[in-house]
């Protein structure tokens, strides 16, 4: 049996987030019922889970690792991969995969798998059953440990997970996913091929693994899939409860005194939570950066260094807890805008929050009388734990604390250098320094102080476990702590050629970075040199604390990429000179381009003319015209000129304004914009589809190129005009348009215009395609693309087409692009 996500769409329009209203909880009915009495797999997956759910070690002392001797499951310690047996490595993927299925197994029945999230900004939680499995697969084929996978359907289905553009991006996937058997008997073949390549691949057999092995791919598997544990269980978080129960296995909540449950709708602090003060924190160096040589798994981003001085501050001594932040909402000046950023006030606005996301409201309306949504209950608030939110809250919260405590320096949240300095740790880290190195989550919290390789089910109080030598509570452990940093990489990062697109798409000023880790975090990401990131509307376990700056620079050491001057690239597609220079590029007369009267006119029209390519290959092919695809459609040039041809046709770019130009082009058929003709002297013009163009054949959407939705398939044409050359990772892009979920269908064509302009600032120079030397020969880009897609289509033609872009009215950018057609093979 196979299901789409569209089938449980009309329950998830009664209510879009389900913790936000008891009653919903108490009164929701969803697909389950409907499916009861029809399938017996309904009635398995209710309650303790049968035997069959298990694919590799059941969940039980003295069979799984990790397990305690209550059959509590937890974290075991992350490994030293300069020394350890076959047999850790064994227990440390036994005790990974085993944990996934402890996690899933709270789901009950059929539809918790299918059904969307509220916020349809992830996948369903069937492709997070599958997913890291299919990592494992595929990893080991590209490391040349594998030759063959075991399933190339799901191998690519399952490939690419979700990263939406924004908060507001509610474009619903109606895929067809697999049953829940057929993923189960995947996950079953799959644990069984990695188990085999641990106990015989001579890597693993001489105790020391690095980045350079090809078994990194196996260990780069093991920590890919603990991130997901964690991810899918803020997914899982925000469920209704009734379509979950929670595992026998999975460890105890943190014990909560009943003086932490007040119902008294005025909390006191010192009796309902903890008072909590600023610390002092004086200038010191920090080092950042993870050795090449550590002897545990890191991600791409981690290597590298960044020397650098903080500045002197204070910083709250715990967490913000949830009766902290009850002020801010019980006031209700959660609710005015003057405290929030333009893009959260939005974002509020958009969800209509008027309280954390895992708070559920009862009692009479405004009331402000709230329990706690846990994993998989809801509980009594505990007001001393520490409040969940996102960025926008937090940074909202900050803004309405500097008001009500009259701060002459506003509060902040904490940066990377800060939430370094306050760790205390030496600049010479040794192993010791690394808690989840050397303790599962059983001995954590009792040994090491701290909440996380899941010691604990829960968060637990911000004042629960001891300080450490500077004061500061939870600086690992309980929940993640959001900072004012982009994402970004240090000095030196390179990519790793087994995953050349885990980092560098969110170099992109729209991730925040996180620290600390959570009480689900395991493994590396719960290590010190972990650098995580979020977009900052996106929930995780994750909270934040106060942070008052000294000094002029209230920013000092912060990284944000979105805001930087010194950022070349920063929303290059983004600015209105630039929007106007690709309207005029695609919907400009000769006139408009070249007012002096002269210039290279062969070279203009170029959207126009890579259509007329798609078109002219398609007729000598006699292909179907139904549908076509343009990647990288900017302002919708070739887009619009397709559908002359094509039934339907989808443009996708990365620029937001870009895509809202072209979608005012679709509903007006004509556009207003400016060109610069000399210094601050601008040309007003009308950009104008042509008449004769069926406008509604076509829609846009803001996509990744480097991450397309997994539901664009089977294309009768494919253009990818001038984009390969601006991706973090060209291969990532290639790959959706093979296989058997590839974008292009069997017998359609591509079409692939590049000029090849390499730029680090856009693409890592370890993942070009060509544009360097490689054991003294030169490697040529339109080669190496040839190579990359030759398995699957054929080549049918090769041209040189030139574009010209108009910079001002005496100054162009001439470009020859590369231009290749080819046929996907039957």
């Amino acid at each position: 049996m196979r299901l789409k996500t569209d089938k449980i769409s009309v329950v998830e329009q009664i209510n879009p987030n389900p913790n936000l209203d008891f009653q919903l909880i108490d009164n929701y009915q969803g697909l389950n019922q409907g499916l009861t009495d029809a399938d017996e797999l309904t009635q398995q997956l209710q309650g303790t889970r049968p035997n069959w759910w298990w694919t590799g070690k059941q969940p039980r002392y003295n069979v799984c690792p990790g397990v305690d001797p209550k059959d509590k499951i937890h974290s075991l310690p992350l490994p030293n991969l300069s020394h350890f047996s076959q047999r850790d490595i064994i227990d440390y993927f036994d005790n990974t995969w085993t944990l996934t299925e402890v996690l899933f197994s709270s789901l009950q029945g059929i539809e918790p798998f299918y059904r969307s999230p509220y916020h349809y900004l992830r996948h369903p939680l069937i492709f997070y059953y599958c997913h890291p499995a299919t990592l494992y697969i595929n990893k080991l084929r590209l490391a040349g440990i594998i030759d063959l996978g075991i399933n190339s359907y799901f191998e690519q289905l399952f490939e690419t997970g979700v990263d939406e553009m924004s908060w507001d991006d509610m474009s619903k996937n109606e895929m067809e996913w697999p049953s829940i058997k057929e993923v189960n008997e995947y996950r079953r073949k799959v644990y069984q091929i990695v188990l085999e390549v641990i106990a015989t691949h001579p890597d693993f057999a001489s105790g020391k693994v690095t980045q350079e092995s090809p078994v990194w791919s196996v260990v780069m598997g093991f920590e890919h899939e603990r991130i997901h544990l964690e991810t899918s269980s803020v997914l899982i978080r925000e469920l209704p409860v009734s379509l979950l129960r929670r595992p026998e296995q999975w460890p105890d909540n943190f014990p909560i005194h009943k003086n932490e449950q007040s119902t008294n709708l005025t909390l006191c602090a010192g009796i309902d939570y903890p008072v909590n003060e600023m610390l002092a924190v004086s200038a010191k160096s920090v080092s950042l950066g993870k050795p090449k040589d550590w002897p545990s798994y890191g991600w791409d981003n981690e290597y590298g260094e960044r020397k650098t001085q903080s500045q002197s501050c204070e910083i709250g001594k715990y967490l913000i807890s949830n009766g902290e932040f009850y002020e801010f909402v019980r006031s209700g000046d959660y609710q005015k805008q003057q405290y929030w950023s333009e893009e959260g006030w939005k974002w509020r606005c958009f969800r209509n929050a008027k309280w954390p996301t895992f708070w559920v409201s009862h009692g009479p309306a405004s009331s402000h009388q709230y329990w706690l949504r846990t994993c998989f209950e809801v509980i009594d608030m505990p007001w001393s734990w520490p409040a969940i939110v996102n960025y926008h809250e937090a940074k909202a919260y900050c803004a309405w604390r500097s008001e009500k405590d009259k701060t002459e320096t506003p509060y902040r949240l904490l940066n990377e250098i800060e939430h370094n300095r306050i760790r205390n740790h030496p600049e010479q880290k040794q192993i010791e320094h690394d808690a989840v190195m050397s303790h599962s989550g059983e001995t954590m919290a009792s040994e090491k102080g701290i909440n996380f390789n899941l010691a604990y089910g829960s968060e637990s109080p911000v004042d629960a476990l001891p300080p450490n030598s500077l004061g500061f509570h939870d600086v690992f452990g309980n929940v993640w702590q959001w900072t004012e940093d982009d994402f970004h990489p240090l000095k030196g990062f390179k990519v790793h050629h087994l995953y050349n697109d885990f980092s560098t798409p969110c170099f992109d000023g729209e991730h925040n970075m996180i620290f600390g880790g959570s009480f689900v975090t395991t493994g590396d990401e719960a290590s010190i040199w972990a650098r995580f990131h979020f977009r900052p509307h996106f929930f995780q376990h994750a909270g934040f604390r106060l942070v008052k700056p000294q000094g002029n620079n209230a920013y000092s050491g912060t990284i944000k990429l979105s805001h930087s001057q010194e950022s070349e690239q920063s929303n290059k597609y983004e600015t209105q000179q630039v929007l106007g220079e690709y309207l005029l590029l695609h919907f400009g007369s000769e006139r408009e381009n070249l007012p002096l009267g002269f210039g290279p006119n062969n070279a203009l029209a170029f959207p126009k003319r890579c259509a007329q390519l798609v078109t002219e290959w398609g007729r000598k092919l006699n292909i179907n015209f139904e549908r076509a695809l343009d990647v990288g459609c900017g302002v919708g040039g070739a887009s619009f000129e397709l559908a002359v041809s094509f039934e339907k046709v989808l443009g996708l770019d990365l620029s937001k304004s870009f895509i809202n130009a072209a979608n005012i082009l679709k509903k007006e058929g004509k556009l207003e914009y400016s060109v610069q003709e000399e210094g601050d002297l601008k040309s007003n013009l009308v950009a104008r589809v042509r008449d004769k163009i069926p406008r509604e054949r076509v829609s846009f959407r803001q996509a990744d190129a480097c991450s397309l939705p997994p539901e664009l398939v089977g294309f009768d044409a494919v253009l990818l005009a001038n984009l390969l050359c601006r991706l973090p990772s060209p291969k990532a892009c290639l790959s959706r348009l093979k296989g058997a979920r590839g974008l292009v269908k069997p017998g359609g064509i591509l079409v692939i215009t590049s000029p090849f302009s390499w730029m680090e600032k856009f693409t890592q120079k370890e993942v070009w395609l060509g544009g360097f030397e490689k054991n003294g020969k030169a490697v040529f880009s339109d080669q190496e693309l040839g190579k990359a897609l030759e398995d699957e289509f054929t080549l049918l033609h090769q041209e040189n087409m030139p574009l010209l872009i108009r910079e001002h009215r005496r100054k162009y950018q001439y470009i020859i692009a590369d231009a290749i057609v080819m046929v996907k093979k039957i």
